[in-house]
């Protein structure tokens, strides 16, 4: 099958064709950096199947254009899918398929990498020392053991941050429609998310972008936190309303801020904008708060978990061709 890549990034094309070799090297790839949306949906011409990715934009429109050009599938290598239109999908019967989970070690351990780095004030201590200067003024942290740390969303990247924090010796509470009995096991307890709100030091976000979850941290919710509480969220940027939070920085109800992910990533995230300046004005402000640590969604991004991406890509492209229908396709019935 002929399969164009779109946002594609040197480290795509490596493991994508490692897993396509390993699959017996079935299907042929043009590769094309920009990123996909209704005016480079044309790029796709002659390929049966379009592999996309977080900042691609799959809406009404490009969607359309995607069908004139004979495409079939669009192959995601990301879990979520809030970019994409489902229903137009179906109508145009373009079947959509995911990688659910690739390596949810990989994001946890992210996650509580910022978490440590902001605590220890790991990104300040650098710069300082690289500067010769060794003042441990401004630099207090605390200790994690006997903290209490909320966590919303306890699918498989939830669980693993509870498993690491609860070695750390947290307490961890949770909130989540659907609760998961693994979470209980190990010493998770869940409560409201009010109650989770007024009693975590630290609140990390894992959950996926719905209508439910789009601004589940906004003004009124930070009003309900802990004063100085930490907030992190590597699960996608839509979930925290920036201005609100950044409110929150400026009267100090957040204490620590940690991002991988931010709302209006797409013009932002994965390239090179070193030489330019930064257009953004609310990223712009984030940035001059100290006590703020961001990184550019990197927080999926291991050798482990490219191979995993990878290689459930190729599974749902073969399968797509060999059966009609992907391995992980999402079905929009499912999600009504």
């Amino acid at each position: 099958m002929k399969v164009a890549v779109f946002s594609t990034k040197s480290y795509d094309r490596t493991f994508l064709t490692d897993a396509n070799l390993a699959d017996g090297d079935r299907h042929r790839f043009h590769f094309l950096e920009p990123r996909l949306n209704a005016d480079t949906a044309s790029l796709a011409g002659g390929a049966s199947a379009v592999c996309a990715f977080v900042n691609d934009e799959l809406n009404a429109s490009a969607l359309a254009a995607l069908s004139k050009e004979g495409v079939r599938l669009v192959a995601l290598r990301c879990a979520g899918f809030n970019h994409v239109d489902l229903n137009a999908a179906q109508q145009l019967n373009i079947a959509v398929a995911r990688v659910p989970a690739y390596s949810p070690a990989a994001v946890a351990e992210h996650t509580v990498a910022i978490i440590m780095s902001l605590n220890r004030k790991i990104h300040r201590a650098y710069a300082r020392v690289r500067e010769g200067n060794f003042s441990l003024d401004g630099l207090l942290g605390f200790d994690l053991c006997g903290r209490t740390v909320g966590i919303i969303g306890t699918g498989k990247i939830g669980i693993a941050v509870a498993r690491i924090l609860r070695g750390f010796g947290c307490d961890v509470v949770a909130n989540d429609p659907l609760p998961n009995a693994e979470f209980e096991r190990i010493g998770g307890t869940y409560v409201t998310l009010p109650e989770l709100l007024s009693m975590s030091d630290i609140i990390t976000l894992h959950c996926p972008l719905t209508p439910a979850t789009r601004h589940l941290i906004n003004a009124d919710a930070i009003t309900a936190t802990k004063p100085g509480v930490m907030l992190i969220n590597t699960s996608r940027g839509g979930v925290a309303d920036t201005k609100a939070i950044i409110a929150g920085l400026k009267s100090g109800a957040i204490g620590y801020l940690g991002l991988d992910v931010y709302e209006e990533e797409g013009d932002l995230f994965f390239e090179d904008l070193s030489e330019q300046m930064i257009q953004d004005d609310v990223f712009a402000r984030l940035l001059t708060f100290p006590n703020v640590l961001i990184t550019g969604h990197q927080a999926f991004f291991t050798a482990e978990a490219m191979t995993a991406i990878a290689a459930t890509t190729i599974g749902n492209i073969s399968s797509f061709e060999d059966h009609g229908r992907s391995e992980h396709q999402i079905s929009v019935e499912r999600l009504v």
